[in-house]
C-alpha cells in the first residue's frame, strides 16, 4: 500500500470514527432530552394546574373594588386580597359561624361596623354583595389597625380570632408566636 493510499485510508477510518462518535453523542443527547422531558411531565402531572391558575387569577376578581376600598382606608390592596383569599377563596359563602361574603363578616361584626361607621340601613343579606362586603371588611381592618397601633399581626389576629383575644395575647405588642389559637396563628403567618 502506498503512503498516499495509507493516509487516505487513515482519514476515512478517522471520519468513520468521528461519524460513529457523532451518532453516539446524538443518541446520548436524545436520551438526556427524553429523561428531562419525562421528569418535567412527571412534575407537571403532580401539580394541580386548576389550583395554580386560580391562585394567579382569583386576586384579579373584584380588583377595582379592592383597590378603591384599600385606597380609601389606606390599606395595601394585596393584604385585602390575601384576606379575601384566606377567608373565602373569593367565593361568596356563609360559614358555620354565620360569617358572610368575601371577607367573611359575622352579623356581630357587621353590627359593630354599622355602629362605628354611623350606618343605619344595613341588612345582613347585604353582606353577600361583594362591593358592600369589601367596603365593610376594609373599614373594619382599618379600625383594627388603628386600634392596635398599626400592628398588622395584631390586626389580622383580631380579624380572625376576635379583638378581645388579640388584646389578651398582647394587644399592640402582639407577635405571631404569642397567638394562642393555632388556626389564627396560621392565618396571620
Amino acid at each position: 500500500m502506498s503512503a498516499a493510499r495509507a493516509r487516505r485510508h487513515g482519514r476515512a477510518r478517522g471520519r468513520r470514527r468521528t461519524r460513529k462518535e457523532a451518532r453516539s453523542r446524538r443518541w446520548r443527547l436524545l436520551v438526556i432530552v427524553a429523561v428531562i422531558g419525562a421528569a418535567a411531565a412527571l412534575v407537571v402531572s403532580r401539580l394541580d394546574l386548576g389550583k395554580a391558575i386560580r391562585e394567579v387569577t382569583l386576586p384579579l376578581r373584584h380588583e377595582d373594588i379592592i383597590r378603591q376600598q384599600a385606597d380609601r382606608f389606606d390599606l395595601d390592596p394585596a393584604l385585602v386580597a390575601a384576606i379575601i383569599n384566606q377567608e373565602s377563596g373569593f367565593s361568596d359563602q356563609t360559614s358555620n359561624a354565620g360569617a358572610r361574603g368575601l371577607m367573611q363578616i359575622t352579623p356581630d361584626t357587621a353590627d359593630t361596623i354599622e355602629t362605628l361607621s354611623g350606618g343605619q340601613t344595613f341588612v345582613y343579606e347585604d353582606l353577600a354583595d361583594p362591593d358592600l362586603n369589601i367596603r365593610y371588611g376594609t373599614f373594619y381592618l382599618r379600625h383594627l389597625l388603628d386600634r392596635f397601633g398599626g400592628n398588622e399581626v395584631a390586626a389580622l389576629a383580631a380579624y380572625n380570632g376576635g379583638p378581645e383575644n388579640a388584646e389578651s395575647w398582647g394587644g399592640v405588642d402582639l407577635e405571631a408566636e404569642d397567638i394562642a389559637f393555632p388556626e389564627t396563628r396560621a392565618y396571620v403567618e
